[in-house]
């Protein structure tokens, strides 16, 4: 039976199959696995048992195989390995799969912190472009023959850009390329990037997944969508393996054992538990975010909002097309920027705070915060004005947020 994420995060655990029939994945604290055979120890470490297996706690625990099972299923994918943050996913799967002489072409609208990273990568010798991900002319353009990668975010960080996924999926496959879709914003229970041709999947799990602000998690998921065997920078202690698992297993070898960017079986727990609701908080605060934003766009006070699912958004057409609902995240812009700290120090129930896909609605000005050290010249060219606004929003009353904008505003 093939589930809908929703029912994939009621019984995962179960399903998989749990010790003494527990409904969820106990914690694991063990860091070492001992085995009745030397034989099985070695297949542990060669990659040739059958069965899963366990050797030391950096590269995984039941409990974090548990969470990646359920996020493989929620993303229709083939395998997921986990990490202790977003970022540490992107990371290790971009340090893993590219070198130096390669290209990557990234979305020019991304998180801040993706953004910075992308700057460790050039000093490595790895040549990055930014593109406008909206324009597939732009980004056929923007090819080289050295381009290994095409990497964009679902709905952009913080300006909700959405990229032509359908479109750049199809030019991937054209052209034999690794398709990255970072799904955090989102998530499966609005849209599977398999569903355009994604190779690869990242989600930070802190994030819309978890929900709950209290645990720290990244995961990257392969799909069916991307033929391993032609891709030149698989190790060849890899080549071995089934083609689908090749890339999975070298970031999990790269990424866990030797860069130790490791998810503890707490915190996967703990997104464990946070998934199971998914889809019921990615439901209200979608709806939550549109009501406010139509709010916001009708108030005298405010020069814009950026939401997907206004039809006044320049991509609007293909966030209907492709996701359900529009998700938490949504910008504005007041029209004296002037009153930006005032406006924000007057709000009661939003909490001036960093960080996203909170329970909670978290509010915070972008351009000082967190594209300061970006500098001007790139928030520019990422629409980032002085006076954006970032809003996440949560499972607060939609009336009791309105009433608070309103008093602020006012």
């Amino acid at each position: 039976m093939t589930l809908k994420p929703a029912s994939t995060a009621q019984h995962a655990d179960r399903l998989r199959g749990t010790p003494a029939g527990a409904i969820h994945e106990p914690i694991h604290s063990s860091v070492q696995y001992g085995f009745e055979r030397v034989e099985d120890l070695i297949g542990v470490f060669q990659g040739t048992l059958k069965t899963p297996a366990y050797n030391y706690a950096r590269q995984g625990t039941p409990t974090t195989a548990a969470l990646e099972s359920r996020i493989t299923g929620m993303e229709a994918g083939l395998g997921t390995v986990c990490f202790a943050t977003g970022m540490a996913a992107i990371t290790a799967t971009m340090l893993t799969l590219l070198r130096a002489g390669d290209h990557l072409l990234a979305s020019r609208y991304v998180f801040g912190n993706t953004h910075s990273f992308f700057g460790t990568l050039a000093d490595l010798g790895v040549a990055v472009s930014l593109v406008d991900s909206g324009s597939i002319d732009a980004v056929r353009a923007a090819l080289r023959p050295n381009t290994r990668m095409v990497f964009v975010e679902t709905i952009a960080n913080p300006g909700t850009q959405v990229p032509d996924l359908a479109a750049l999926g199809q030019l991937c496959r054209e052209r034999g390329l690794v398709y990255v879709v970072d799904n955090t914003i989102t998530s499966p229970a609005l849209f599977r990037p398999r569903d355009v041709g994604a190779a690869l999947v990242i989600n930070s799990l802190t994030k819309t997944i978890a929900g709950h602000g209290a645990a720290l998690g990244g995961a990257v998921t392969a799909t069916d969508c991307f033929d391993w065997s032609t891709y030149p920078n698989i190790f060849a202690s890899y080549r071995r393996l089934d083609p689908r698992q090749q890339a999975l297993q070298q970031i999990r070898k790269k990424g866990l054992r030797d860069m130790g960017a490791s998810l503890s079986s707490e915190q996967a727990h703990q997104i464990s538990l946070g998934s199971e609701t998914l889809a019921l908080r990615v439901a209200q605060t979608s709806a939550t975010a549109l009501r406010l934003a139509d709010w916001l766009l009708a108030h005298p006070a405010i020069g814009g909002v950026r939401y997907p699912m206004l039809p006044s958004h320049p991509q609007h057409a293909i966030a209907r097309a492709l996701f359900s609902a529009g998700s938490w995240l949504l910008s504005f812009e007041l029209r004296d920027p002037g009153r930006l700290v005032a406006v924000l120090n007057r709000l009661q129930l939003p909490i001036k705070a960093t960080g996203l896909g909170d329970n909670r609605s978290l509010i915070i000005p972008v351009a000082p915060t967190i594209f300061h050290e970006a500098g001007a010249e790139v928030r520019a060219a990422m629409a980032i004005s002085d006076g954006l606004i970032r809003l996440s929003v949560g499972l607060e009353d939609a009336a009791d947020l309105i009433d608070d904008f309103g008093q602020a505003l006012g």
